[in-house]
């Protein structure tokens, strides 16, 4: 049944929603500069409003998850779709700071959370073969954002006050989100109880607790908070950083669209390489190479310098993101799929809250986001060596079947 045309409609379904998502979210960095001088509001107190929003994705992350392991996908993801067009759209009629930080931080941020590990866990369990592939091509239609959704919200900011520019995103969001969430599919292996006891046959036995408990969760865990961490202040913050260095806003947002265009290939480059040579040994390359190339942007000051370091780290860090689900899949049972990713999912969204704020105080202090990329290799340094301990869980025996009578 995994082996059905339908799974693909699951994964455009998937590629589309989190596009969409991650789009809305990931509008902010874009409205930065003009909200600020609109409002007053500090730069530093503008992007708390996305460090909220990653810490409210941690915490909603795993329950998320949850629920779409016991209730099926499609009505969380429903769920976040309508929240997310209505949070967009409160927010963008706020008249105070905290408000603000409140409804695009919080609503936005925890609506965003019931597409991503839903949706990786619906998607791993749709395909039995081209699982990398498969889940590469969901994460390469979440890396679309910056050449869609980014594009969009320049023009319109260009063209609108910030506050109509939001509000037209948030139609946008919710005209196509709750139409295609309605596709998505719980995954035939776990269409009733007695398919999901069987789908564990050859997995690992464990209970959530165990699961949770275990070195492999753990070191999944701490490696993507880091690795987060390491490209989120980075992705945040370099269209501001271009506005700095002299370059006109709609050129700045361009940088922003050549990193997200190079991720889409690392993203499917990456899975068919973890296929071919094992999650594990590429995801470390990766980890490395994105260290290396977050430091690249603090040497960078003309826009073409600007596109050439853009193209290497949204290459490199975008394809690390989805051999976590891989190994997830690989080493966990089916039936907590959503949960174990929505736990991942959490570890990264607090590694990513961390970007938003430090690159404003940075900038704020300094005036100067260089610090921003020296720490940012320090910590994708970290994550390097926190994955080189990581070994796969010993796969539980097939279920013996009584000989006959």
């Amino acid at each position: 049944m995994t082996n059905s045309t339908y799974r693909w409609v699951i994964v455009a379904a998937g590629g589309l929603l989190g596009c969409v998502a991650i789009g809305g979210m990931f509008s902010l960095p874009v409205f930065l500069q003009p909200m600020a001088k609109e409002t007053g509001w500090s730069v530093t107190g503008i992007s708390s409003a996305m460090t909220i929003g990653f810490l409210a994705m941690a915490f909603t992350s795993m329950i998320w998850g949850t629920l779409s392991d016991r209730f099926g996908p499609l009505p969380v993801v429903l769920t976040g779709s309508v929240v997310l067009a209505a949070s967009l759209a409160l927010a963008s009629q706020t008249t105070s700071l905290v408000a603000f930080q409140f409804v695009f931080g919080g609503l936005v941020g925890a609506a965003t959370a019931a597409i991503f590990a839903p949706m990786m866990a619906c998607v791993t369990g749709w395909f039995d073969t081209h699982r990398s592939l498969a889940v590469s091509l969901v994460s390469a239609g979440m890396g679309m954002a910056p050449m869609t959704m980014s594009p969009l919200a320049a023009w319109l900011i260009s063209n609108h006050d910030w506050r109509t520019a939001m509000l037209i995103v948030s139609g946008v969001v919710g005209a196509i989100m709750i139409p295609v969430s309605l596709l998505v599919r719980r995954p035939p292996a776990l269409a009733d109880a007695q398919a999901a006891v069987a789908s564990e046959n050859g997995e690992p036995a464990m209970t959530l607790a165990q699961a949770l408990r275990s070195p492999q969760f753990i070191i999944l865990i701490a490696t993507n908070f880091f690795c987060c961490a390491t490209h989120s202040g980075p992705i945040i913050h370099t269209v501001s950083y271009a506005i700095t260095c002299g370059i006109p806003m709609v050129a700045a947002v361009t940088i922003y669209s050549v990193e997200g265009l190079a991720g889409m290939g690392g993203r499917i480059a990456f899975g068919l390489l973890g296929d071919r040579f094992g999650a594990k040994r590429v995801l470390v390359f990766g980890l490395l190479a994105q260290a290396f190339g977050a430091l690249g942007y603090a040497f960078v000051r003309e826009l073409a310098a600007f596109y050439a370091v853009a193209a290497v780290f949204g290459f490199i860090y975008a394809g690390t993101m989805p051999l976590y689900s891989v190994l997830v899949r690989e080493n966990f049972p089916l039936r907590m799929m959503g949960t174990v990713i929505g736990g991942t999912a959490m570890a990264g969204s607090l590694g990513m809250a961390t970007g938003p704020l430090a690159g404003g105080l940075i900038y704020d202090t300094f005036a100067s986001y260089t610090w921003l990329y020296v720490g940012s290799w320090a910590v994708g340094i970290g994550a390097f060596l926190i994955m080189m301990t990581f070994r796969p869980m010993p796969a539980a025996r097939p279920t013996a079947v009584p000989a006959a009578a």
